[in-house]
């Protein structure tokens, strides 16, 4: 089987309503989304570092008890494991206050084993941080030398703003490694100024990654693709208690959509045809409404065992690949 691995942080994340907590919940952009696909019966490893206190006990536990590996997360016995704070407000929508000890990143990596066509998830801040930059940059060049397709959730929210100048070389490292870009309307904004799909994707994306998700919360996501495919897709439409996790569950709803229609990276560098990118795209509209009907940051287990019934009973997408591989033919 195909294995997913995620590399970024962890945390405890106590959400508020109304000023009050009404739950604690283990995340981390990359965590969330492995959450769901180690729920639906994937082959998933988690690369992180957490401390050795109640918290990344608990951390470690529920990896393990969601069928996630955690023999990649480093515990440092001297740190302490980092919490957010999330205010829901109105909308469902969370702002967030984060407490870390930032003096102990140091990310001790412990290499999984990465084959071909394997899939590694990465984002966030903790993807461009200084601190950890050459062990993350030394990981993402081994991963794409082995094979892998990897997944990049940019996720610069505007409390990094004044971080940009400093960390842009960063993040232009890691378009480069980079098959399929993903960001937000606001990750875009904070980056670059710019609102419009086309103008962001033709100026600061296409040089280096063809791929490219940019979604707009309630409002239609865009696609751009390898031999200049180009869509918009409508938001899937879905009753909102917290938008926690939505966009992490996104991730790992293509993540789900590509190995269920057995995608290569030879199919991305190539095009996938339009069928294709539906199919993706709709598992990740599926896996992302799920999770914003609840205050959990991972899908459900009614939903995730769907889903690992509906990968049980596709045949690692034959057909899809098929067609793909006889589209690529014709054009070449």
């Amino acid at each position: 089987m195909r294995k997913v691995i995620g590399i970024g942080e962890t945390i405890l994340d106590i959400i508020f309503k109304d000023e009050q907590p009404i739950g604690a919940v283990p995340g981390g952009s990359m965590f969330n989304g492995l959450i769901s696909l180690g729920r639906v019966g994937m082959d998933v490893t988690f690369i992180s570092e957490t401390g050795d206190d109640r918290v990344g006990q608990r951390i470690i536990r529920f990896l393990e008890d969601n069928h996630v590996d955690a023999s990649s997360v480093s515990i440092y016995p001297e740190s302490k494991s980092p919490i957010s704070l999330a205010f829901l407000n109105e909308n469902n929508d969370a702002e967030y206050i984060f407490y870390k000890d930032h003096p102990h990143d140091r990310l001790e990596m412990i290499y999984p084993d990465i084959h071909s066509d394997d899939i590694v998830m990465f984002g966030s801040f903790y993807a461009v941080n200084p601190v950890i930059r050459q062990q993350m940059a030394a990981f993402l060049e081994h991963a794409h030398n082995c094979g892998a397709i990897l997944y990049y959730d940019v996720n610069f929210r505007a409390s990094h703003r004044d971080d940009l100048m400093r960390v842009k070389p960063n993040l232009l490292e890691n378009f480069e490694y980079t098959d399929i870009i993903r960001g937000s309307m606001e990750d875009f904004e904070v980056m670059y100024n710019k609102k419009d799909a086309e103008s962001i994707y033709r100026s600061e994306i296409s040089f280096y990654c063809k791929n490219f998700i940019y979604t707009q919360g309630a409002e239609p996501l865009e696609v751009r693709g390898t031999g200049g495919f180009c869509r918009q897709y409508p938001a899937m439409q879905s009753e909102t208690v917290s938008t926690i996790g939505a966009g992490d569950n996104f991730n790992a709803g293509f993540v789900y959509g590509m190995i269920k229609y057995g995608v290569t990276r030879e199919m991305l560098e190539n095009g996938l045809p339009e069928e294709l990118w539906d199919k993706i795209v709709d598992e990740a509209q599926q896996f992302a409404a799920n999770v914003c009907q609840s205050i959990n940051n991972s899908v459900d287990q009614a939903f995730a065992d769907l889903k690992k019934q509906e990968l049980l009973d596709e045949p690692s997408g034959k057909a899809e690949r098929e067609a793909c591989l006889e589209e690529m033919e014709k054009n070449n």
